[in-house]
């Protein structure tokens, strides 16, 4: 038989070749480190024969899919590890996830599961892996499965609740067997150094109406140094999350009695937020944008036009209200905005418009409400209520590779300005969508040419566009190496059509315009909780909520203290004076606390010779300046 390898180039192979066979053809360096293959895309063991014609890959721990078999691999064995020690656990699913894995339990009664435990799962699963067995597939009949997992009632009823056409398949590992669609590692010794994260709770299947189960989560990596530095970058993730961070630094608080996501701002975190505002405020208007403000809420008729009543209502938070009398009561509804679209479309339409007004920049700081499953929110990044740096555009056809390339333009100045470097993927027409072919074809060839023009190189997301226009997605990487999806560039084919927007062309016809939703903090919220992960709370100096702290040794140096605190605030500073009655080394370990970039020391010397001492919160003690060279600092720091 013949097959096609990655390359194009063909390969004659004896009937009945397994991928660890096609591997061997090619060398046997390969072969010793098959791990799997793909045949046709699909993921199989390295064992299964490959039909004539087909396309071959073999999978390597080099392979971007390896990680993934590895996980799923490691937790089967946490399974039958857990099976040995505790006899009578109830086996659910045990997936790979993105940076581990995880197994659902139910226990014998009497037994739970605490992080103490690990330490003996972790025992055995590395006694188990050492044994070096295979994972063996086999395709069984419902009723051979049936039998197999007789005393295993939750892997019985998943058996029930596969389609009747459906293949069920096994794996077997030593004793232990399991119902699997794989793949898997050819044997348990490929697995490299795993450790035991956490456990929590889980509705069998997702369901909340069935019963609850334990999870342990795990990771695994194909050498421990891999694992070290994961963990290393997981204590590093705990030290700078904004949760703690935010409440710690006096940035946002949240109250239960307010209701869930929805984040409270101290005068810390709303200095930063209008600081963030009035600096991008001012290079939009630089780059030719408007700004404008919108409504909160709207009549229902505007999310019908929109489309939001029936694809988003449930995301919606709804109310009726009487507008008409005592005697004549009249009730309408109306909708709070989850985005601000709608209104810059209003705008757009309050006016006739030509040729020579496109195109037209709407910009707006607009809060926006969305009913986020309470499971999912998370602190700043994932909130109810937020707040979008939101922009639209409204150009001509021709016009949008230049608006785009003047997009990321924006992109790269912000990006730069934090530190991040970033990536950019474009999502294409999905299966269900509006607009004609050539207007897909333009929009996403528009964007294409954008990033090319830009020198951006970016990865196609087949299918993951909205149904009404294809997407640049913006993800940028902080400083310990994790991705966060922050900007998006988004064509819109809906909005326009809906609210019937026209100008007028050169020929004095009437066109639809086009349209480019854009936001670059994506939302100020999250883009926040970013930047302190980020800079692990200590925001740069023209960021920082409170600049400069004051310190007066004794009681006789407050005055001087207060007079400089002045002059610092004339320079465009922000600036506390610590003259509470305190030692020295309280006040500097609170001003470091408090992630302050500038404490200024004043004392007898200071006061008489005219200078400052000057300690940063990362170099420390920088010695005395002249007054007017630190002022200078700050002035170059103020917007």
């Amino acid at each position: 038989m013949e097959i096609t390898l990655p390359d194009g180039s063909k390969k004659q192979l004896e009937d009945g070749a397994t991928i660890a066979d096609v591997a061997a053809s090619i060398g046997a360096g390969l072969a010793k480190a098959a791990l799997g293959g793909k045949i046709d895309g699909n993921f199989a063991d390295l064992d299964t024969v490959v039909p004539d014609g087909s396309t071959v890959e073999i999978i390597t721990a080099k392979s971007p899919e390896a990680l993934g078999i590895m996980r799923h691999s490691t937790a089967h064995v946490m399974a039958e590890a857990v099976q040995e020690l505790y006899p009578g656990t109830q086996i659910g699913f045990g997936p790979q996830t993105d940076d581990g894995y995880f197994y659902d339990f139910a226990l014998p009664e009497g037994v739970s599961f605490a992080p103490e435990d690990f330490a003996a799962i972790e025992k055995k699963m590395a006694e188990i892996i050492a044994k070096d067995e295979p994972f063996v597939r086999e395709v069984v009949s419902r009723d051979e499965a049936k039998k197999l997992f007789a005393d295993q009632r939750l892997k019985s009823e998943h058996i029930d609740d596969l389609p009747a056409d459906e293949e069920i398949s096994i794996y077997c590992h030593g004793s232990f067997v399991d119902l699997c669609s794989g793949p898997h590692m050819p044997s348990a010794g490929k697995i490299g150094a795993f450790k035991l994260m956490k456990t929590a709770g889980a509705y069998w299947k997702g369901n909340a109406d069935n019963e609850m189960l334990t999870r342990i989560y795990g990771t695994a990596f194909f050498s421990k140094k891999e694992l070290e530095e994961y963990l290393h970058n997981l204590e590093e993730a705990e030290k700078r999350d904004h949760r703690k961070l935010g409440r710690e630094l006096g940035i946002y608080m949240m109250d239960p009695m307010a209701g869930v996501g929805l984040p409270m701002y101290l005068p810390k975190g709303a200095r930063v937020i209008r600081t963030l505002q009035e600096w991008l405020r001012r290079d939009l208007y630089e780059r030719g944008y408007e700004e404008v403000i919108t409504p909160h809420i709207y009549n229902a008729d505007v999310w019908r036009t929109s489309g939001h009543y029936d694809f988003y209502h449930e995301n919606m938070y709804f109310f009726e209200i009487n507008e008409g009398t005592d005697e004549d009561p009249r009730m309408s509804e109306y909708g709070v905005k989850p985005m601000n679209c709608p209104g810059h479309v209003m705008l757009y339409k309050n006016e006739l418009h030509s040729y020579r007004d496109l195109p037209l920049r709407y910009f707006e700081f607009g809060t926006v409400y969305r009913h986020e499953m309470s499971g999912v929110v998370h602190g700043l990044l994932r909130a109810r209520g937020f707040t979008q740096d939101d922009a639209h555009i409204f150009c001509t056809k021709d016009q949008v590779v230049e608006e785009v390339v003047a997009i990321l333009d924006l992109v790269d100045y912000i990006m730069k300005t934090f530190g991040f470097s970033y990536e950019a993927e474009i999502s294409t027409r999905p299966e269900k969508s509006i607009g004609t072919d050539e207007m897909w074809e333009h929009a996403t060839r528009s964007l294409e040419e954008a990033c090319e023009r830009h020198g951006l190189s970016y990865d196609i997301n087949e299918g993951d566009g909205a149904f009404y226009g294809p997407k640049i997605d913006i993800k940028v990487k902080d400083a310990i190496g994790r991705t966060w999806q922050c900007s998006t560039v988004q064509v819109d084919f809906n909005m326009p059509e809906k609210f019937k927007l026209t100008y007028r062309t050169e020929d004095n016809t009437e066109a639809r315009p086009w349209m480019l939703h854009r936001a670059i903090f994506g939302s100020i919220e999250r883009f926040l909780g970013i930047l302190i992960e980020h800079y692990a709370g200590a925001l740069p100096l023209w960021l920082a909520p409170v600049q400069v702290v004051v310190i007066p040794i004794a009681d006789r140096h407050k005055d001087a203290a207060g007079e400089f605190a002045g002059e610092i605030k004339g320079a465009g500073g922000r600036v506390e004076v610590y003259d509470q009655n305190e030692p020295m080394r309280v006040k500097i370990a609170k001003a470091q606390a408090q992630k302050i970039p500038y404490m200024i020391v004043m004392g007898d010397n200071e006061i008489e010779e005219g200078v400052v001492s000057v300690r940063e919160r990362a170099e420390g003690d920088l010695g005395k300046w002249d007054r007017e060279k630190f002022l200078s600092v700050i002035r170059e720091a103020a917007l």
